[in-house]
């Protein structure tokens, strides 16, 4: 008896450090392929998982963790682009582990019972979605996560759903779309792009990148324009966007975002150059330099067009192919404080801008200023 206490004790101290109770799936002590969970659940080996079944796993416990304990889940069989991994219902955590080769790997279903969900330290990869969402109102919390190889990262259902992605500290690599955003808003902090075919696509909704990484990307973003949805915003804070092949795919070469905000970022070495149509913008401190244009600007096409307001203050334009700024008329954007320097064609050209003062330009190649006074000192 004393043993037994003794065991009991031991069990208790581990649940209190831990935080939860030894992990079991319902029905059994061990996982299967096809289980619905409804406790913490930790995997103690890998699973092979048919792509025909509804489902590898469901989560249905309210506020349980999955934990995969390093191990991975996987589809068997001919790829089935509706297979399920994870099919979440309940709001939860899933962590640990590797999902790989679903249709969509975590998903939450239309109609279920579910509005937030965290993923933590998973590795999803090769799958059609990482991580779909069917849900109203659906809050996804993305941490230490690797996106890698899938056709889409970050989806969801077409006009039937809507929420946030809130991504920190992950890596998002080889994925054909790294992060699809339609009636979604997508918040990046401290994560790296690379090797994407394109970052964002920005449909209907709004997309902050704040101190990350947007690198050899095949184009960082696209923002169309259809006249039906709006990406409200495109904003980058403290970023670097640097040696990716294009800012935007040919097909869609210009951003067309309602708003347009880049703040003390760097954009360098690029394929291309900014060019932008938007009704908004604040361009505040960032650099460009060696792309292979700068920073285009005009007003956002509509059918009650908008004329293009804002800041630009206190960017460099350094060494860009083509003119450092361009703002299309009739913009009137306010211009101040500006430096543009060895561009190849002009440095500053902003005809009918608001000329705010303190712009510095010299050695461009088609000329200095147009429409602003400026310095060359």
């Amino acid at each position: 008896m004393q043993q037994l206490h003794g065991f009991i004790v031991a069990v208790a101290v581990t649940s209190l450090l831990t935080g939860a109770p030894a992990a079991r799936a319902s029905g059994g002590t061990h996982v299967h392929c096809g289980d619905t969970l409804t406790q913490h659940t930790k995997l103690t080996h890998d699973l092979s998982c048919p792509g025909t079944d509804p489902f590898a796993l469901r989560v249905v416990g309210q506020g349980i963790v999955l934990d995969l304990g390093g191990h991975t889940l996987r589809r068997t069989g001919p790829e089935n682009v509706d297979s399920r991994g994870v099919l979440v219902e309940a709001n939860s955590t899933v962590r640990n582990g590797t999902i790989q080769g679903f249709g969509m790997a975590v998903s939450t279903p239309e109609g279920a019972n579910v509005t937030n969900l965290r993923l933590h330290q998973l590795a999803i990869r090769d799958n059609r979605t990482a991580v779909y969402n069917g849900v109203v109102d659906m809050r996804f919390l993305i941490t230490e996560c690797r996106v890698e190889g899938n056709f889409v990262g970050l989806g969801n259902e077409f006009d039937a759903s809507t929420g946030s992605f809130d991504v920190r500290s992950s890596v998002f690599t080889h994925n054909g779309t790294a992060m699809f955003a339609d009636y979604h808003s997508i918040d990046v902090l401290d994560s790296t792009f690379t090797s994407n075919g394109s970052v964002a696509y920005c449909w209907h909704g709004r997309v902050r990148f704040r101190a990350s990484t947007l690198a050899w990307n095949a184009s960082v973003s696209t923002i169309p324009n259809d006249g039906v949805r709006w990406c409200e915003e495109m904003r980058f804070e403290n970023t670097l966007i640097a040696n990716n092949t294009a800012i935007a795919p040919s097909a869609a070469p210009v951003w067309q975002p309602l708003k347009l905000s880049m703040l003390d970022s760097l954009v360098v070495s690029n394929g291309g150059g900014i060019q932008a149509s938007t009704e908004t913008v604040y361009i505040d401190g960032n650099t460009f330099f060696d792309n292979a244009s700068g920073l285009t600007l005009s007003d956002r096409e509509s059918a009650y067009p908008v004329v293009l307001t804002g800041i630009i203050r206190g960017n460099q334009f350094l060494r860009n192919d083509g003119d450092g700024l361009r703002v299309h008329a009739p913009s009137t954007p306010t211009v101040l404080n500006n430096v543009a320097l060895g561009n190849t064609g002009y440095g500053l050209f902003a005809p009918t801008a608001f000329d705010g003062g303190g712009n510095v330009a010299r050695d461009n190649g088609a000329g200095d200023c147009v429409g602003l006074t400026c310095a060359p000192y």
